[in-house]
């Protein structure tokens, strides 16, 4: 999630577009909306993964196959710190077949890879006829339209943990199981939030349901790898841990994804118990209409 949607900006931010980078003649620029909780220094995984999507998603565009083939596979490595400094994307087609298009893509500042990325796009066809297992559970599910209207615009996202849906961060600072929905903004300004681009941006935020616990999130991912079986409707996703081990300050934790329609893919994070940059939610307090308030 990007925590940022939980606070203001202050004057000199005030003017910027209200996404995660502006292009620039360098390549793109960090932007406020990105900023990281771990550090004001720092872009936020939300950002990053998004930014390294749109360059994948424009490669597949170039080779002029976006319209027959369907974002499958979404893998992020987040091996260096981001700035939020000026960036660039640099996307290649390893392979371009009949069924499939397989693309990378490296994020460079100052000439130095500090993110990547690949992406596997499939052609759709028909499901096979034959019957196979799958687990008979219960799905997780968008929140109720009366509490999280349907909307194209940004938000502090709604979460749950065991309870009702709220946008109040301190009920949710427990050890529950914890659900996020929320509205992605737009990535880079001036271009449109596409559903493939929302759903790997917001993929980031498994990190936050699987590790917000009684003490706040006190673990950062090293990676995600977002599957999907069909593209969101929308840019509004939501995300629910639904696995979750953790040995040696290693976690390994398997998150589900849905829209409006339904399920729709997983989010698998590997992350690091980081507790010198513990994050503690319990003292945000978000107004009615989304506005952070002081106090707890």
């Amino acid at each position: 999630m990007p925590t940022s949607l939980a606070r203001q900006p202050d004057d000199a931010q005030a003017g910027e577009p209200f996404a995660f980078f502006a292009p620039d003649e360098a390549g793109y620029r960090p932007l406020w909306l990105a900023q990281s909780s771990w550090s004001a220094e720092q872009a936020h995984g939300v950002a990053v993964s998004g930014l390294l999507a749109h360059a994948a998603e424009q490669a597949v565009v170039v080779h002029g196959r976006r319209e027959e083939l369907r974002p499958a596979r979404w893998s992020v490595d987040l091996f260096r710190p981001v700035r939020m400094t000026p960036c660039t994307t640099r996307a290649e087609v390893l392979r371009s077949g009949g069924r499939l298009l397989l693309v990378d893509v490296v994020l460079e500042q100052d000439g130095e890879p500090v993110a990547r990325a690949s992406a596997t796009f499939l052609k759709p066809t028909e499901n096979a006829p034959g019957r196979t297992w799958a687990p008979d559970l219960e799905r997780p599910a968008a929140p109720p339209v009366e509490v999280a209207p349907p909307t194209t615009d940004p938000h502090v996202p709604f979460f749950r943990s065991g309870g009702e849906w709220s946008q109040r961060f301190k009920e949710h600072q427990n050890a529950g199981q914890h659900s996020q929905w929320t509205t992605v903004p737009t990535v880079v300004d001036g271009q449109p939030r596409t559903p493939f681009v929302a759903a790997a941006a917001a993929a980031d935020g498994a990190n936050l349901v699987a590790n917000w616990g009684a003490d706040g999130v006190q673990h950062i991912n090293a990676d995600l790898t977002l599957t999907l079986v069909r593209e969101p409707e929308g840019v509004s996703l939501g995300l629910t841990v639904i696995d979750r081990l953790e040995v040696d300050g290693v976690v390994v934790a398997t998150v589900a994804v849905c829209d409006r329609r339904g399920p729709l893919g997983s989010v698998v994070v590997t992350g690091l118990s980081n507790l010198r940059r513990a994050i503690d939610f319990a003292g945000v307090r978000v107004g009615e209409e989304g506005r952070t308030e002081p106090g707890a």
